[in-house]
Order: C-alpha cells, then sequence, then structure tokens
C-alpha cells in the first residue's frame, strides 16, 4: 500500500482547518469529535451544543470559515500546502504520537519526509565545537541515507540543517510557513524549501510565540526516530525536546562536553541519566539502523468523503447523550494532580463510552485540560 496523495477532498479539508482551528480544539480532541460525529462538518454543527451541556454559558468560539478559506488560499500563493495525517508529506512517525496535529502546512519536496528521520537540537549560543561537531554528525548520517530535522533556530540547527540540504533535512517551523524567524535565517528558510521540507502546525502569517517553541519541538521529535542534543544549558528548550522524545519512546543522544562550559551541562546530565552518548555518527547509526529495515509506517485510508474515519485515528466515541450527574463526577475526582482516562474511567464507575464523552464535553468547554500525555487536571481559573 502507497500513501496516498489526498484523503480529503477539498470541503473537507476547509472543515478539518476549521474544526482543528477553534478554541479548546486540540488534537487529541479533534480526532475525538470526528469520530464521535462522523465528520469534521457535523462536529462543527454540534460544538455549540456540547459546550452548552458541559455548563459553559457561552458557545465555544468557532473558526470562522472564511478565514480558513483565506488559510488555505495563502498557502497555495507561496507553494505550500496543507496535509492531513496520513497523506504524503505528512511525515508516518509523527502520525503515531499522542495527538498528532490533525493537519500540516507543508512547502517544499514532500518525498524527504518518507526518508528515515533523525533530530538534531542544541544550544543557539553554540560553541564553534559544537558548531563543527553538529555539522559533522549530520553531513555522516545525511550521507547515509536520513533527512535530518531540527527547528531553524540559530546555532546549532542552522548548522545541521546547513550541512545536510544536498542530502535531505526538515525544518519545523513554531510560526507560519511564510513567517521568517530569525530573521537572518530567510535565505536558509528558502533553500530548505527548494531542496528540502519546510512544515509548521500553525497558518500562514502566524508569527511565534513562546507558547509556540514547546509545541514545534513535540513535532520535532514526533518526526524522528532520535534526536541529539548538542550543547545545552540546564534550562534549554533542546532538553525539552530531548524530554519529549522520551515521551515518545524516541532514542535520545546527547554529545558530552566540558564540565567547565556551561552550555554543555544539559547534554552531559543527558547522558548520567541514561541518553547515548555520542561522539561520532557511527554511534548513532547502529542504533537506528535496526529500525530502519522495515518500511516507514504507512496511512490507514479514509472510507471516503462524509464517511466516519477508520478507527485507528483515535479511540472511537459513539454519539451519545451523557448523564448529567456525570460531569459533576468527572470533576470531583480531578485536581492539580494529573490523572489518565482510565483512571477516571475506573473510579467513576460509568460506563466507558459515557466518561469518554463527557471528557470530550469537559475539555471542549475549558473546564478540563488535557497535556501532551493525555493526562487530565481541571482547567486553570
Amino acid at each position: 500500500m502507497t500513501i496516498p496523495d489526498r484523503l480529503l477532498d477539498d470541503e473537507q479539508r476547509l472543515d478539518w482547518l476549521q474544526l482543528s482551528r477553534s478554541e479548546n480544539v486540540g488534537p487529541v480532541l479533534f480526532f475525538q469529535l470526528v469520530n464521535r460525529f462522523g465528520s469534521a462538518a457535523a462536529a462543527l454543527e454540534t460544538l455549540p451544543d456540547i459546550s452548552r451541556r458541559a455548563g459553559r454559558h457561552e458557545p465555544v468560539r468557532i473558526y470562522p470559515r472564511d478565514r480558513a478559506k483565506a488559510d488555505l488560499e495563502r498557502a497555495e500563493r507561496i507553494g505550500a500546502r496543507f496535509v492531513a495525517r496520513g497523506e504524503t508529506g505528512y511525515p508516518p512517525l509523527l502520525r503515531h504520537i499522542a495527538g498528532p496535529p490533525p493537519l500540516l502546512c507543508i512547502r517544499g519536496r514532500a518525498e524527504v519526509a518518507m526518508m528515515p528521520p533523525l533530530a538534531i537540537v542544541g544550544s543557539r549560543n553554540a560553541s564553534v565545537a559544537g558548531l563543527k561537531f553538529a555539522r559533522q554528525i549530520a553531513s555522516d548520517v545525511g550521507r547515509a541515507g536520513y533527512a535530518i530535522v531540527s527547528g531553524l533556530a540559530r546555532g546549532i540547527d542552522t548548522a545541521a540543517h546547513e550541512a545536510s540540504l544536498q542530502t535531505g533535512t526538515i525544518a519545523v517551523l513554531a510560526g507560519g510557513i511564510d513567517h521568517v524567524y530569525p530573521k537572518e535565517n530567510a535565505r536558509l528558510m528558502e533553500e530548505i524549501a527548494e531542496q528540502g521540507l519546510l512544515v509548521t502546525e500553525m497558518t500562514p502569517g502566524t508569527a511565534p510565540r513562546a507558547e509556540f517553541f514547546p509545541r514545534r519541538n513535540r513535532i520535532v521529535s514526533g518526526i524522528s526516530f532520535g534526536v541529539l542534543v548538542v550543547e545545552a544549558a540546564f534550562r534549554s528548550g533542546s532538553l525539552i525536546t530531548a524530554r519529549l522524545a522520551g515521551e515518545q519512546g524516541r532514542e535520545v543522544f546527547a554529545a558530552p562536553g566540558s564540565p567547565m562550559d556551561p552550555r554543555a551541562a544539559g547534554t552531559n546530565r543527558l547522558i548520567r541519566d541514561g541518553a547515548t552518548m555520542v561522539t561520532e555518527a557511527a554511534h548513532i547509526l547502529e542504533v537506528l539502523a535496526p529500525m530502519t529495515v522495515a518500511p516507514l509506517p504507512e496511512a490507514a485510508p479514509m472510507r471516503g468523503p462524509g464517511d466516519e474515519l477508520d478507527e485507528i485515528l483515535s479511540d472511537a466515541t459513539p454519539s451519545r447523550d451523557v448523564p448529567e450527574d456525570l460531569y459533576g463526577r468527572l470533576l470531583s475526582l480531578l485536581g492539580p494532580v494529573p490523572a489518565t482516562t482510565d483512571e477516571l474511567i475506573r473510579e467513576s464507575g460509568y460506563p466507558v463510552a459515557d466518561v469518554l464523552a463527557a471528557l470530550m464535553d469537559l475539555e471542549l468547554s475549558g473546564t478540563i485540560h488535557r497535556d501532551s500525555t493525555g493526562a487530565i487536571t481541571l482547567a486553570k481559573a
């Protein structure tokens, strides 16, 4: 089976974008809503009633349809496009993380997404030695047939992209596909668009904000078989990427550094905590080689326009009326300490389908919050 170019028609793609950008609709909830109501279009029609039923006084804000249409058109004008999970250009490994983005905006050579990927991240304020090492690893691993993934930031990210332009590189952006950040990487960004692949979950025209970078990091690790960290201080964003990689079941690699250099404090700690120490490309290739023997995971097809998505996309929950007292029961079980869905099902004493439906309603209303691992807490006031 080959990965299809299109799973969605134009109207479905517009529905998906509109639903995914609506208030409180995160990736996990998106797929649950689509499976619960049969399509994104049906979910959009039901959103106001769901949020009221869960105790919200005002209806949830739905992303304007004309704005979603303008997003699609703006992407097309610059040679970019939105791809759905499972379509050509959507990185296969990213499909399997908890809550993958329903849509990605991509620009460049979609076939690069099918290469086995390694992420290289690190300090923006990198040393000469760190930059040299990142370039060497990116070049060697790239020549071995891997795509190099990074975040187009200054320092290590830039070095990794530059060294892998000829062999295949993927830049994951924290802003829109048409927003250059940092400005000095404008030329590099264009070169990647021509020779590699630009990827973002943001809509065109979106400027990067602080809260977008962890989301960007989650995609960097989710795309990849493993993440190599080259120079990272104790509070570096690269350590967030490494942590997310561990949560996603990815390999974590780290380059050792001098204990006198604060830029090596984070990487040395990663090694102490179990990351694979890397001083040459062979150390990475021998770990990743067994993973790349089998083909990259392929997509499960949709049954057709307007039909319910295959159950592989998420835990399907039927459309049903939720017992009113269940909302209160779930809220009484929640607090500042995260709880899993399984724990809430067990402790509530209600049928699984009822609990899943109630959790969707509460998440959509903004009453509860689900983190990147799927754990649930009461939303902050």
